[in-house]
């Protein structure tokens, strides 16, 4: 048998259930920083408290549209308004399937006249290529791959920074010598740091104020090591692989929807124009949630908290599907707060005799690039968890849900499966171990106090430019 060239040929010979369930890899890694600079609990901590320093410059894929049809091809796929969308903002864009399934979401910078970049997880990215490929548009792209799967990794376009907390602005100010410059919510502008020229967007993680920094690859050192001299009087602390997989626990972002590629006519192309080694063919899905359709994966924008994005002001992949689902009813995201008394019952179970739960790594215990848990009240499955992990801040064991919407009140108690069905399926990641029930409150989302009141109301708004 002639081995699958396209994710199309490998589909007909597995099931991608069985195949994404299987696959031989485990969670997103964090590559080109180290997973502690001191330790995650402080590092957690900073971004609450003081000030941190993200570096994304190495883990997201970065993709440059370019041309007279630039606009054009991006409101053909994105569920998002562009109207009032101008030069020098920024948004959260999101992708369907003809069938209104979220294929991925990116951040869309608009750079210059006819000029994009998107930058986060691979899924959307190909989607994009795809279409700038095959639609017949005046534009041009030039992919810049994650550092992961490149091969050259010492090196990328663009640097790529984060300086988040309540003492952000006043490291900037150091930093520039000037001013924070004062935008609203995913708008940028330009400032100069150690010389040098830096494109900045107003942005918030774990609600805490701050910046999104980014510039030529080879300024990157220099601008990185004068925000980090700039921060140490306002207890700047850098941010490891290990705390920064962590934060969006605290904010609420689900990294994790599983492409809604896998099935239907309408997508075979598309299916044949990806490889048959590619993100979607090598991604894992791991948890206690197990559906042989694979369609039982896929997740609308309303699940994801989407919906206020989904604008029907212009023509683009999935409208018509998305008109129907907006009828309702919708699950909706939330966040669990894990019993305590449970979690330390599965941890306290590796260290006796006989059959275990599964390892609870700290802070991030995602072990699959998509995580999908069985969430359960009354005898019946009600919803599913995606992210989870430890917060040091909250001290407590949080995940992002997504639940039916009778159940996703404050303050009602539900029950995650936690652990592989038999025992645990073939990754590296998992060893032979047996479910445990942990109860859970139903929590707001995002969970931190000044998240709620400060990053989500910003960021809806956001959206609708």
């Amino acid at each position: 048998m002639s081995k699958p060239k396209s994710l199309e040929d490998l589909l007909q010979t597995t099931n991608p259930v069985d195949l994404l369930r299987n696959q031989q890899t485990g969670p997103n890694v964090y590559p080109g920083v180290p997973p502690e600079y001191t330790n995650w609990r402080d590092e957690q901590e900073a971004w609450q408290k003081t000030c941190v320093l993200f570096n994304q410059s190495y883990h997201m894929v970065d993709l440059a549209v370019e041309g007279p049809d630039a606009l054009k091809l991006l409101s053909h796929l994105g569920v998002n308004t562009f109207k009032n969308f101008e030069v020098d903002r920024a948004k959260q864009f999101v992708c369907c399937t003809p069938d209104g399934y979220v294929i991925g979401d990116v951040i869309l910078f608009y750079l210059d006249k006819e000029k994009f970049n998107l930058v986060g997880r691979a899924p959307l990215i190909n989607w994009v290529e795809y279409h700038a490929a095959t639609g017949g548009y005046n534009v041009t792209v030039e992919r810049d791959e994650r550092t992961a799967v490149r091969k050259d990794p010492s090196r990328r376009k663009s640097y790529r920074f984060q300086i988040q907390g309540p003492n952000a602005k006043h490291v900037v100010e150091k930093a520039t010598g000037k001013p924070a410059p004062d935008l609203k919510f995913f708008h940028m502008t330009t400032i100069e740091i150690a010389g040098k020229p830096v494109r900045a967007l107003r942005h918030g993680m774990a609600g805490q104020p701050g910046y999104e920094l980014f510039g030529p690859w080879e300024d990157g050192e220099a601008v990185r090591m004068a925000l980090f001299e700039a921060g140490q009087e306002f207890g700047l602390k850098l941010v490891g692989g290990r705390a920064y997989s962590s934060n969006t626990l605290e904010s609420g972002w689900i990294p994790s929807p599983l492409p809604a590629i896998y099935t239907g006519e309408k997508l075979k192309k598309y299916r044949e124009w990806l490889p048959a080694d590619g993100y979607e063919a090598t991604a894992s899905i791991g948890g206690s949630f197990y559906s042989k359709n694979i369609e039982d994966y896929y997740l609308t924008p309303w699940d994801l908290g989407y919906g206020p994005f989904v604008k029907f002001d212009h023509d683009f992949i999935g409208r018509e599907a998305l008109e129907e689902k907006a009828k309702g009813p919708h699950r909706r995201k939330v966040t669990l707060a894990l019993n305590s008394e449970d979690v330390l019952k599965v941890i306290g179970s590796q260290l006796e005799r006989g059959e275990r739960g599964k390892f609870i790594e700290f802070p991030s215990a995602v072990y699959s690039m998509h995580p999908y848990d069985a969430v359960v009240a009354h005898g019946r499955q009600i919803g599913i968890s995606t992210w989870i992990g430890y917060s040091s801040n909250e001290r407590r064991m949080l995940t992002l849900a997504i639940l039916d919407e009778e159940y996703a009140q404050p303050g009602y108690e539900v029950t995650l499966i936690w652990g592989e069905p038999e025992g645990g399926t073939r990754k590296p990641t998992v060893e032979r171990h047996k479910q445990f029930e942990i109860r859970a409150i139903v929590s707001p989302v995002p969970y931190a106090e000044t998240a709620r009141k400060e990053y989500a109301p910003g960021w809806r708004t956001a959206q609708n430019v």
